[in-house]
This record gives C-alpha cells, structure tokens and sequence, in this order.
C-alpha cells in the first residue's frame, strides 16, 4: 500500500503597500525592485524555492505589491554541524579529553560526550551537531520586508506628519497577508491588515482580502483599480490605437509616455480630442513636445506620419460626461499650442545669424568662457574636419557658427529638448544651405544609445567637433567624469564621436582632432597630457561600445596595444582579429604570439643591424622561415596600407606550419651571442608582422 506523502503547506504571500501618488516614470521600476528584494529575502530564509523565481507584482499611482504563490508556514529545521579540534589533539594517549577537547564542548553548552566523531580526507576531527528548528515565517517575513522596502532605488526620502517613517511617498496602508492570516507587522508607521483601498472616486472604501490569492481580480471587479501594470499599459495601448484609428489615424508610438501615463491612472480611460487645423502651420515637433511632456497626450498622426488635428488624454475614470473632460482637454491645448504659435511667429522675425552676438552673454563653463567662444572654437574645428572629410570648409563653419543660434530664440526657451530642431527650421526659413540646416539638429545626434547618425559630410563635422570640444575643455580644466558622476554628459559625447566614425567609415585622425581641439582653448585650459587623457577615456567607452556588441575584452585590448589613431582603422582591425580566430591555424599563431613576446621581453634590448644578416642562420628550418618571411612581407604591405587587414592575417596564417617547425626544431637562447641575436631578430620581424594588424598575445585560448 502506497504511502502518502505529507504535504507541506505553502500558502500564498501578499503585500501590497499603500500610498499617496508615487513619481509615475518610477513606478514600474519601484515595484521590480520591491519584487526581487522581497523574493530574495525570503529565499535566504529558506522560505521560497531556491532554483526559481515565482512571484508578481504590481503597481498603480497608489500602491505598491508582491504576490508570491508559495511561501512556507515556517523555515525547514536545519542540521547545524560545528567542528572542534582534530582527534589528536581533543584526546591524551589514554583516550582522556584534553583541555582542547573541554573547551569546545563548553562553547558549545554540551557535555564531552555529547560530541560526535566526523571522518574526513584530512583527518578525524571532533564535531558538534544539532538540530535547529526553523522558525515561523510570520516571525520573519516583516523583517524580510522591511529589509526590502530599505533597498528600493529611492534617490530622496521623505517624512510626513509627525512620524520617524521615511518613503517615497506617505503611506496609508499596509496588507500583509500570508493565505488567509494576517501578518502582524508595523512598518513605516503603518499597522498590516487585510483591507485594501478602491479606487479614489469610483470606489473610495476599504475592500477586505479574504486571502492573498484573490489579490488582485477583487480590486477589478469590485475596486475599479487594475492593479497589473502590464495589464492596465495594454489597455491604454489598445485604447488608444482604436480611437486613433477612428479618424483613420495611428498613434505616434512613444513607449515612454505609455509608461508614464501607465503609472498616473488605475482605471484608464482613453478619450479623444481635438484641436484647431490652423495649429498645423507651426512645426510638430513643438506640438507633439507640449502634448507629450506638458498634458502628457499621445499625439495622432497620419501613415506618412505627419500629424493630424487630434489628440488622446487617458483620464482616471469613467465619466458620465465624457465631452466635458474632453472640452476642458481641448481648452488647455489650444493655450499651451497659442504659445507655440506666438514664439514660432516672433523667431521668425529675425535671423538665426542676429542671435550669434548675444551668445557671448551665454556661459558655456565657468571656466570656459561663453557659448559664443565655444562657436567659435568649433567653426574653426568644424571646417578642418570638413576638409578631411572632402566637403565644403566655408560652409561647416558658418554652421559651426550658428549651431548654438537657435539657444537664444523663445521655443527653444520654452521647449530646451527641441534645440538643433528648431535652429533646422529656423536656418531654412532664412534661406541658409540646406546642408547648414540639417546640420543644426545632426550636431547633437546620436542623442542616446542606438540612435541615428548625422547624414551629412557638414553636420558630420559639426557634431563631432562640437563634442570633442566638450571633451577636451572639461578634461582640460579638470572636471572629467568619476564614477557615475557625468554631469556634461562626456560619455555620450565619447561614444557619439566613435559612432560617427566607425559606423559611417570615416579616415579621420582621432589623435589629430584632439590635439587641433586643445590648441583652440589656448590657455584657457592645461594642455599637459590632456590629448592623451581624453585619447584614453574615449578608448575605454570603445571597450564598452565593443563589449555591448559581445566582442570579448581580449580581442578589444590585442587592438588597443597598437594604440591606432583612426576609430575606423580600430574597427577594421578588430573584425580581423575576429575572423582571424576562426581559423584552423589561430590556436597554434597565437601560442606562437605568446613565446615571441615572452622571448624578446626575456632578452631585452633586440640588437639591430643595418643589413640583412640572414646569412647568420645556420639551420635549414630558420633559413626557410626567414624567407618566407620576407615574401610573406612583400605580399601583405600593401594589405596593411589599404587597411585590409582580414585578408593580411589570413595571409599570415600560412605562416604556421614554418613557425611550428622553428619553435620545435630551434633553439634561439644559445651560447654564440652573434647567432642567437640574429634569431632573435628574426623572431622579432615576425612578431612585427602580426603587429601590423594586433598582438595577438593578448588573446586567449
């Protein structure tokens, strides 16, 4: 007859914690984190599976939960084992318990005899065991909790009334529930129980939990709250897409709004809206701006994307007079759009170039002089690089010149994200180049990780000398990033520029703007070292740049040895070494690598001659290698100069079998120092070949 097994009770476990208005671009973030700490809290105390993850959260403007299906009623007992002294020494030669032996068994609060033997590879040790029973979980589940709540990412605290409490918002409310029984806790100045709270308007009352696992349909269907924030962000998302598509229209994809307008509602409503045709005449950029960051609207556009006269606003209920917050909506828009309209008018009545003077009362840095020496600096900048880059110099300056024009004009007061886009309308209206317009907004990009390049030789040249210009002043005077302080943003300009100039294939001497940048500051800056130290930091996000796109580190540092100065010229040798590892000969070349480094660095100084002194070899296999050397250096020259450096390793990988041979056959360190140079020589001009492209020991097996 078949034995039942016992089973363990595990019942379900929920906190949910309520609050005033969390920060919504927060929320989801908060909650995650209030989800892991919690979880991994009460796998440390053996309450949880160890080889899982099995818990949801969920989060709205006003509360903050866990909910982990299977919690313990109380830890397992543990076996507890403490070792002691080795045999030896716990016992005389007649078996009596030495001083050791009592000692341990004292600190253990046992008699000698209570203490065990354990056998072990090492020797016979003396042990103490026992049994430690595990505790109840709602003994330690407040302090798990409070322990979680103490880890969230909050940047700033805060007190209310007259409590000690401290949290991102004041707290109303605590569930804490494990199945069906209440948790008793205190925390954050707040008692746990079993009612949550309705929604604000719709149903403004306490709901009791039975348990933890109606958590959270009840608060759907009774409370008017849709607790699950991925459920309620697919709600609004549909919501929206169908009002949208009512006017034969889409909604202008913005995940972060979603999230954002997610994290404001817990019964969303999308309602649409409408506006003024005559609005359609100022740029969108503004509009969609002062719908998306002031109203927290989604805008509407057409499938050509350009945008249409409507709106959608997500309120918080459901109203009966659904006109009246859709009216009330429309009234607020068409005063932040009459805005917009008065300054994309005023702008217009004066030029982009009128605002270049004022610039001069603009600070870039303290230490740095104004906006309008730094437009200075980098029209000159800009036209160099323009002239390698074969377009026109005149041009790049004058949009060096005026890049930062737009800074001074009423939108971009009222809307600082959108410089550069309104200096590209403001240019045109004027009747600048059409390359000096687009040259106004690519000057910034790439704004984030993964965003579009500047299209264009001119706003190529004004976007990378704007940011070396950034770099190499705030280095210069000192200022340069630790830890994950980066105030002027240095790390995206670093990577900006690399971008530029790997991902568009740009010849351009990064070593070279560098130091025609510090030459621009004049005294302004200490130039001791700041080329190099720049040079090196912009390395060091390439290391970073490479490492998000899965090339190992070493490949990255068998490059960075050859210090190249074109980021171009370091990508192409970084997916040769790349290629290189891929062949058949790879494994046996690097190796080869390694004992050329090792034997030079061992020999020091390498004597070098004048003339060929392969005649010093005396053996066959050196004789053979040293030729093959010499045509194999014929052949790959020009590979090196044109930078086809894939083709140049695959070259080299023939190299193999006559590098095997020597290491195996020949002997460098011998006694005859004329012959033993003049292998060292040779294996000096071999390992130079491959030096040509990367050290390639650097890589690992």
């Amino acid at each position: 007859m078949a034995v039942k097994k016992k089973k363990v009770a595990a019942p379900s476990l929920l906190v949910e914690l309520g609050t005033e208005e969390l920060p919504p671009k927060a929320l989801f973030d908060l909650s995650a984190a209030l989800g892991e700490h919690l979880y991994k809290g009460l796998q440390q105390a053996a309450l949880v599976a160890q080889d899982s993850e099995d818990y949801a959260v969920y989060a709205t403007p006003r509360r903050l939960a866990v909910k982990v299906p299977a919690v313990l009623l109380r830890q397992p007992d543990r076996e507890q084992e403490r070792r002691g002294p080795a045999i030896q020494a716990a016992f005389d030669g007649h078996g009596v318990p030495t001083k050791a032996a009592l000692g341990f068994a004292g600190s253990c609060g046992v008699a000698i005899d209570k203490l065990q033997r354990l056998e072990t590879d090492k020797g016979s040790w003396l042990v103490y065991r026992k049994r430690q029973k595990g505790q109840a979980a709602k003994k330690l589940i407040p302090d798990i909790l409070a322990e979680a709540l103490a880890k969230l990412p909050i940047p700033k605290r805060m007190r209310w009334a007259d409590m000690d409490a401290e949290f991102v918002r004041p707290v109303h409310w605590l569930v804490l529930l494990h199945g069906a029984d209440v948790i008793p806790a205190t925390l954050l100045s707040v008692k746990s129980g079993r009612h949550s709270m309705g929604h604000r308007f719709h149903y403004p009352k306490p709901i009791a939990l039975r348990n933890a696992s109606v958590y959270p349909d009840i608060l759907e269907k009774r409370g008017y709250v849709i607790a699950d924030f991925a459920k309620r962000r697919h709600k609004i998302e549909q919501g929206v897409a169908r009002l949208a598509k009512a006017k034969q229209g889409r909604v202008l994809a913005d995940d972060a709004l979603l999230d954002e307008v997610t994290g404001l509602v817990e019964w969303p409503q999308p309602i649409l809206g409408e506006f003024d045709k005559a609005f359609l005449k100022v740029p969108p950029e503004p509009l969609i701006t002062t719908m998306r960051d002031n109203q927290k609207y989604f805008a509407v556009t057409k499938k050509s994307g350009a945008l249409l006269p409507y709106f959608i606003t997500v309120a918080n209920i459901k109203s009966r007079s659904p006109a009246k917050i859709r009216k009330g909506n429309e009234r607020v828009l068409a005063a932040r759009f009459a805005d917009a309209r008065f300054f994309w008018d005023t702008d217009r009545k004066s030029k982009l170039a009128d605002h270049v003077a004022g610039l001069a009362d603009v600070v870039f840095h303290k230490k740095l002089g104004s906006m309008g020496d730094k437009v200075e600096r980098l029209a000159k900048l800009a036209g160099a690089i323009a002239v390698d880059l074969g377009a026109d110099p005149t041009l790049a300056e004058r949009a060096g010149l005026l890049s930062k024009a737009d800074l001074l004009t009423g939108m971009v007061g009222e809307f600082p994200s959108l410089q550069g886009t309104m200096g590209r309308y403001y240019a045109g209206h004027d009747g600048e180049d059409p390359q000096l317009a687009t040259a106004m907004e690519e000057q910034y990009l790439p704004r984030y990780a993964g965003d579009r390049l500047p299209q264009g030789d001119v706003g190529r040249a004004v976007a990378i000398a704007d940011k070396l210009d950034s770099l190499v002043g705030i280095f210069g005077v000192g200022e340069e990033p630790s830890g994950v302080k980066d105030p002027f943003a240095l790390r995206r300009a670093a990577l900006g520029v690399l971008r530029i100039m790997i991902e568009q294939g740009l010849s351009l001497d990064l070593r070279q703007l560098l130091g025609r940048s510090a030459a621009g500051y004049g005294t302004l800056i200490q130039p001791d070292g700041v080329v190099e130290r720049v040079y090196d930091y912009m390395m060091e996000r390439l290391r970073a740049y490479y490492q998000d796109k899965g090339i190992s580190v070493d490949v990255f540092e068998s490059v960075r040895v050859c210090r190249p100065v074109q980021p171009r010229d370091f990508d192409q040798r970084v997916r040769a070494v790349m290629a290189f590892r891929k062949l058949p000969e790879a494994e046996s070349l690097t190796a080869a690598n390694k004992r050329i480094r090792n034997i030079l660095r061992q020999a020091g100084k390498v004597t070098q001659v004048d003339s060929d002194d392969s005649s010093l070899l005396v053996e066959p296999t050196e004789q053979s290698l040293a030729k093959q050397i010499d045509a194999m250096t014929t052949q790959v020259s020009p590979l090196f100069e044109s930078g086809d450096y894939s083709v140049a390793l695959k070259a080299l990988a023939g190299l193999r079998d006559s590098v095997d041979k020597f290491f195996d056959d020949i002997m460098v360190m011998v006694d005859d120092t004329a012959l033993r140079d003049a292998r060292l020589r040779l294996l000096k001009r071999l390992g130079d070949l491959f030096l040509r492209v990367a050290d390639l020991s650097k890589l690992q097996s």
